[in-house]
């Protein structure tokens, strides 16, 4: 085979997922330069990689076309058959992502991730999930393109980017002056809280370390970022136990995740419990420092790139195989407010 015109990407998931695949994508665009990189995504966070350079088409499947199982099929056969893939690339590897390679059995390349009934429709597998691979989640995803050095030496990238437009940033910043930011001064967006509860660090330890970088940080100001519902509630529940500060902004408001990554574009860092923000800050060049539950591997999901990104996880306190006598409140507890405040402020003095 001698060019390849055309490469499906299929992530799916959340946000962080899709947005550490994207170097995957800048990888095989570098490589291929004049082939069409095709990402298939959830609607929901297609917006976030509108005019990406290096992914020509993003196909997404909404919730009417993900069930039931018969529109998920039909969308299917429908993406495989308008477009001749010479390379599909399945991330997930499920038996649901599997149709788009059982469509497409004339693709020279299949590719996806070694599982006991991935072999018979893949016919290139990787082993990304192992337990002995010390590497972060971009370089597991990367492992992936490995199959097309069989064609050329592939340009390996670990950088991960998201794109917006002057207008956007400068917008968003005009509305953030308007709600009393002055941006003169330091920035910091914060992840105060969590969708998900059990990936929540201690909210006392949250309000602790928020009260000593105000009291000790005069000229920081903070924007307390959380999304409708609960998080907002637990957002304003501890914006009222500082005291509401006017240092503190409550109420800017990201309406769309185009917006999200605007309010990112437009700080100066960002701190707080790990999440899709905290992706999409790294993914726009902003710093962060960000707390790990027990549930999320540090070492996994905060990939070394050429932006200042550190966090701290349960395993930079104690040893993995001293944690097995605790629970996971106890685990999580390990990261208290004086070794998260003495971690951040060493990545703080690096910035300036």
């Amino acid at each position: 085979m001698k060019t390849i015109k055309r490469i499906l990407i299929i992530r799916f998931r959340q946000i962080g997922d899709s947005i550490l695949a994207v170097a995957l994508c800048s990888t095989l665009k570098k490589s291929f330069p004049d082939a069409e990189i095709h990402f298939v995504l959830n609607k929901n966070i297609a917006p976030l990689y509108e005019g990406h350079p290096d992914i020509d088409k993003v196909i997404t499947f909404d919730k009417n076309e993900n069930k039931p199982f018969t529109a998920y099929i039909k969308k299917i056969w429908q993406v495989t058959h308008q477009n001749k893939y010479d390379v599909i690339i399945d991330m997930r590897s499920t038996i649901r992502t599997l149709f788009f390679s059982l469509f497409s059995l004339n693709t020279p390349f299949r590719i996806g991730r070694i599982k006991g009934y991935t072999r018979f429709l893949l016919n290139y597998r990787t082993d990304t999930y192992s337990n002995c691979l010390t590497t972060d989640m971009v370089e597991r995803n990367l492992l992936l393109a490995a199959p097309l050095e069989k064609i050329k030496p592939i340009q390996y990238t670990k950088e991960f980017r998201l794109y917006l437009t002057d207008q956007e940033k400068e917008d968003f910043r005009h509305y953030m002056k308007k709600e009393g930011i002055d941006f003169t001064r330091p920035v910091f967006l914060i992840g105060v809280t969590t969708k998900l509860l059990h990936k929540k660090w201690n909210t006392e330890f949250m309000i602790t370390t928020l009260k000593r970088i105000l009291e000790e940080y005069k000229d920081i100001q903070m924007i307390f970022n959380y999304a409708p519902g609960y998080e907002e509630e637990d957002a304003r529940n501890i914006y009222k136990e500082l005291g509401c500060p006017e240092r503190i902004k409550i109420d800017i408001q990201a309406s769309s995740l185009r917006q999200l990554a605007a309010l990112c574009a437009n700080c100066s860092f960002y701190f707080g419990n790990e999440g899709g923000a905290r992706h999409i800050a790294q993914a726009l060049e902003i710093p962060s420092f960000a707390i790990y539950s027990p549930s999320a591997s540090k070492s996994m999901w905060l990939p070394a790139n050429s932006v200042l990104a550190r966090g701290i996880s349960p395993d930079d306190i104690l040893p993995p195989e001293q944690q097995v006598t605790l629970t996971y409140e106890e685990r999580f507890a390990l990261i208290t407010p004086e070794k998260v405040y003495d971690q951040l402020t060493s990545t703080l003095r690096q910035l300036s």
